[in-house]
């Protein structure tokens, strides 16, 4: 965004020195007004996050991802295999409101509600903070020899985030077990779900590997949103942008000198402090322009407006802004693009409302047996069907039956008479049905067959039925 004539910052990224390697980042911690509401949507988003598994509406787990028994429960809704294109569409629903989030508000998303950026900033950096101190007392405890000093802290620091990481797996598997499951595995204790404990284990080690070691080099290397910004923003997207029409006006940069008068120098108003650059928790220079390392966090903007604050000069050098606004001092517009995806997720999010409200509760599925042909029974014509109801609700279902709509004949099912379905669960079978041959006027015939929990009907489902093409 900047008007930089040395792109050179371009060719490495702020976690890597000059000689390939690693280079940890010590951001200084943040203060000022931004950082405070941060903190506030951090620990709702915080508490939603860790209590999302563990809240049932309707008997149903709020948010259940069980991928091994295909289940899935999206604010209290049940989905089962068969309702996977809803599921699909909501995912679809998901990215697109992303993408628009992205093209009017740019990476806003990667600051505020990633579950990455929160835990690292929110929980594990503020524990850092409070055993090691800021980002000077940081650096000289790195550089320190490792004595007793540096071993207390990092073994205390190093304890607690295992503990958290502990908890944050905890937190995962109910997502995908589900949080009843996972409290019976813990009274029966790791031994007899041996499996399971060592999967917890292993997403303790990725979590604590996260936090300690890899840290922000998910946003930068691992994370495809960064490049995905790439694509979505312009310069109509308002980011976390350093004005450099006032920062560097006609004389660039130049540190303060409370003497003279900046507007009469012709010296750009930014001091030339480096504090966005140490507060920046990806370690860029936010003066250098959009970069892919930014994760819109405001940091830089409380630390400038601090500083400018401090030297008697306006804030907002650093601040929400498209490059339009800064170098044409345009107003914020609505533009054709950002039409097009809000009018896309309306859309799609009308459809996903239909579906949700079109779904059944009860869904049943009567197919022809495979590889069979129909049978004469004297004026009859039996065809042989297999059965499935799944029962999508916490409710179980006692004497099912079925009911022939729109046409005599005779229905009945095999080995059963009034047969359950259990909550949550399936049931399925084998039935005939009979039609006298003179009924039928062609050799498929549609037919609508109702299921009954009693007298209640909960459902009603289509079929084929065969029969000769001619009974002369």
């Amino acid at each position: 965004m900047s008007k930089v004539p040395n792109e050179a910052f371009r060719d490495s990224i702020g976690t890597i020195d000059a000689e390939g390697k690693r280079k940890f980042i010590f951001p200084k911690k943040p203060s000022g007004k931004f950082y405070n509401y941060r903190k506030w949507v951090s620990y709702v988003l915080l508490l939603i996050l860790v209590a999302n598994p563990f809240i049932k509406i309707n008997g149903n787990q709020f948010m259940l991802f069980n991928i091994f028994e295909r289940r899935f429960n999206i604010f209290g809704f049940p989905f089962w295999p068969q309702d996977f294109y809803i599921f699909v569409l909501f995912m679809i629903v998901g990215v697109v409101f992303v993408i628009l989030f992205t093209v009017i508000f740019g990476r806003i998303f990667c600051g505020w509600i990633c579950p990455q950026t929160i835990f690292l900033e929110m929980v594990f950096r503020r524990i850092e903070y409070w055993i090691e101190g800021d980002r000077g007392a940081q650096l000289r405890l790195s550089k320190q020899e490792w004595n007793a000093e540096k071993i207390r802290k990092k073994g205390i620091k190093w304890f607690l985030f295992l503990l958290i990481s502990f908890g944050i797996a905890n937190v995962f598997l109910a997502y995908i077990i589900g949080s009843d499951t996972l409290f019976q595995m813990m009274e029966e204790g790791p031994v007899q779900h041996l499996k399971t404990f060592i999967s917890l284990a292993l997403f303790t080690g990725v979590f604590y590997f996260v936090f300690v070691w890899f840290r922000e080099q998910v946003c930068i290397i691992a994370c495809p949103y960064g490049r995905l910004q790439g694509v979505l923003l312009d310069n109509k997207s308002i980011n976390v942008a350093y004005d450099f029409v006032r920062g560097e006006k006609e004389l660039g940069r130049a540190k303060f000198n409370k003497q003279e008068n900046r507007a009469l120098t012709g010296k750009g108003d930014c001091i030339d402090c480096h504090q966005c650059v140490h507060v920046c928790p990806t370690g860029i220079d936010i003066r250098n322009g959009t970069q892919l390392e930014c994760v819109n966090c405001t940091a830089c903007i409380d630390a400038c407006d601090a500083i400018m604050e401090s030297v008697n000069l306006p804030k907002g050098l650093i601040r929400y802004a498209s490059e339009d606004e800064i170098e044409k001092k345009a107003p914020f517009k609505f533009t054709a693009r950002m039409k097009g995806y809000t009018a896309i997720l309306t859309i799609l999010m009308g459809i996903l409302l239909g579906l949700l409200f079109l779904r059944n509760d009860v869904e049943a599925t009567i197919l022809r047996l495979p590889g069979q042909l129909f049978q004469h029974k004297g004026e009859n014509i039996s065809n042989i069907y297999t059965f499935k109801i799944i029962n999508k609700t916490n409710k179980e279902f006692k004497d099912i039956r079925f009911e022939l709509v729109g046409i005599k004949g005779q229905l009945s099912i095999v080995g059963k008479s009034g047969f359950k379905v259990p909550k949550q669960g399936m049931s399925s079978g084998t039935l005939f049905i009979e039609i006298n041959q003179y009924l039928l006027e062609s050799d498929k015939t549609r037919l609508e067959i109702e299921v009954y929990e009693g007298n209640q009907k909960i459902e009603t489902t289509t079929t084929t039925f065969l029969s000769p093409r001619s009974f002369d």
